[in-house]
């Protein structure tokens, strides 16, 4: 069978699989992801993920995972939330949760389960080589995808797309297939800052440039350790990941919600209560998120999270579960829980700070 366009029959059947966006890009490194990189590296933004620094060359050159291929597709995935998370740093006696880290399963899974139905499509019509990576291989997705057309990389480092603002998983397939590529948006930021000025922690020191180091997502999910007591101040409720320069970006106006049923968050993770979150054990932890990128982190991590959401909640009532806590076998639970004692007892000794911020 001949395919007079073979971009046309791609895009179809990636589309009837269930991605909302698809794009063509070359695999030929661009020497400005290289210079990106290296300056991240160098300026140790990447905080404790030493995978970053690791295989450079490798993460900045397409071509090193798959040296036969001619062509990536990049493939969207709308998770635009039913409820804009902003609305959860409302309640602050319970946790806010990234809203990609709500749902049922894992995104990951969702998404290679996907891809492997369209790259099963592609060798059966085209008899072509493939590769398929979400976000567990050293790629540079965001810049792969802004060059592929499916948006570009906004002042928050992120991908914003016109039809769908900063909500889209990513995933590539990678084939020896010559496809023409897509052309790359212009960036249409424009002068808006709001992604850069809403963040809590002041992680964005200019604008496309993210810190680590100071992004809640990083600090509570990536970082290992304790947290340092100003930081921990500003993080609020956020108990895993953080949304909040996704959120406000004025794009998300195009946005729909996912139709997605297995994105559709879980019930009981939409405004978990952090009283009720403190006293997993390590088996409720397990059990509880058996299926959620939220069990990578562990118990120790979250519970120390989920304990600096509760010394920001000014809720004194939960002062013996804190007290508890600081007999934990964990030292970041102990200590994070001592910080949290005594944020809750001078509100409970000084009842007007009540009012405060």
């Amino acid at each position: 069978m001949v395919f007079k366009n073979k971009k046309k029959f791609i895009k179809s059947i990636a589309l009837e699989e269930g991605f909302d966006a698809v794009a063509i890009t070359s695999p030929s490194p661009d020497p400005k992801d290289a210079q990106a990189l290296s300056s991240f590296i160098k300026k140790k933004y990447n905080g404790e993920m030493n995978w970053m620094a690791n295989n450079q060359t490798k993460r900045s050159n397409p071509l090193e995972l798959m040296g036969n291929a001619k062509s990536i597709i990049v493939l969207g995935t709308n998770y635009s939330p039913l409820i804009n998370s902003l609305e959860n740093l409302k309640n602050p006696s319970h946790g806010s949760i990234s809203s990609y880290a709500q749902t049922s399963d894992d995104y990951h899974n969702i998404i290679k389960k996907a891809l492997k139905r369209v790259g099963r499509k592609i060798i059966h019509t085209f008899n072509t080589e493939i590769k398929i990576f979400v976000d567990t291989a050293p790629i540079m997705e965001k810049p792969l995808a802004a060059r592929s057309g499916l948006g570009w990389q906004g002042k928050h480092t992120n991908l914003v797309s016109k039809s769908f603002g900063s909500w889209l998983f990513l995933g590539e397939i990678f084939t020896s297939l010559e496809i023409p590529p897509d052309l790359p948006q212009a960036d249409h930021c424009g002068s808006c800052t709001a992604c850069m000025n809403v963040c809590p922690t002041k992680a964005f020191p200019s604008p496309y440039q993210l810190d680590s180091r100071k992004c809640i997502s990083y600090l509570t999910i990536e970082h290992r350790g304790l947290i340092e007591p100003d930081l921990m101040a500003a993080m609020g409720n956020r108990i895993y990941g953080c949304d909040d320069c996704l959120a406000v970006c004025p794009w998300n106006k195009f946005a729909k919600p996912t139709n997605h049923p297995q994105l559709a968050p879980r019930i009981e993770l939409i405004r978990p209560s952090l009283e009720d979150l403190a006293q997993l054990t390590e088996k409720d932890f397990r059990e509880f998120f058996s299926k959620s990128p939220i069990k990578r982190t562990g118990r120790n991590r979250f519970i120390r999270n989920i304990l600096i959401g509760i010394g920001n909640s000014k809720d004194t009532s939960l002062i013996d579960i804190v007290k508890q806590l600081t007999r934990d076998k964990s030292l970041i639970v102990s200590k994070t829980a001592q910080w949290a004692l005594t944020r809750l007892n001078q509100i409970k000794i000084h009842p007007a700070k009540k009012s405060l911020n």
